[in-house]
């Protein structure tokens, strides 16, 4: 059965590295984040309806992906992302996308501390709004008792944390 876990946290946590680190380690597969692919290709700032697109678009990647695998699966980016994104910029969130994040659940959640360098992007919005996202996104995971571990740590290190809690999971 495939393990599924979702690399989530706020922007410029290193979630894109960490899903391509441990595919490779575990010699599995990884979904990227479509959301960055939507939004280089839009010719126009993004809007509130985007964002289902973005979501729909995300999961069926991670289901066409997950028909490729057999152990894990790495997904960079999830329905928390989404959830939250469209909170903080519309207030509100498209209620598939809010049904997704409860019912399509992941094995493990690893989060991304903001504990490394904001890295400048045209598609990040908020470093000045780090320490208040992570916390929503800890709220988040923490009612909803889901499994998930915060990962911490430069380089090398913050992998090696990531690898240990998948192991400690799963092993």
């Amino acid at each position: 059965m495939i393990k599924r876990i979702a690399i989530t946290g706020p922007e410029s946590t290193g979630k894109s590295n960490l899903a391509k680190s441990l595919a490779l380690y575990f010699n599995a597969r990884m979904v990227p984040e479509f959301a960055r692919e939507f939004l280089n290709l839009l010719d126009r700032d993004y809007i509130k309806e985007d964002l289902l697109t973005i979501a729909k678009g995300q999961f069926e990647r991670e289901e066409k992906i997950a028909r490729l695998t057999n152990e894990f699966l790495f997904v960079d980016t999830d329905f928390l992302v989404m959830k939250i994104w469209s909170l903080h910029k519309y207030g509100k969130c498209d209620p598939w996308i809010l049904d997704k994040f409860k019912n399509h659940q992941y094995d493990l959640y690893l989060l991304c501390d903001i504990d490394i360098p904001w890295q400048p992007d045209p598609q990040r919005e908020h470093p000045d709004k780090r320490q208040y996202l992570f916390d929503w996104y800890l709220n988040e995971l923490s009612k909803t008792s889901l499994n998930f571990e915060i990962v911490t740590g430069l380089g090398d290190e913050r992998i090696e944390n990531a690898i240990r809690f998948i192991d400690k999971t799963f092993k």
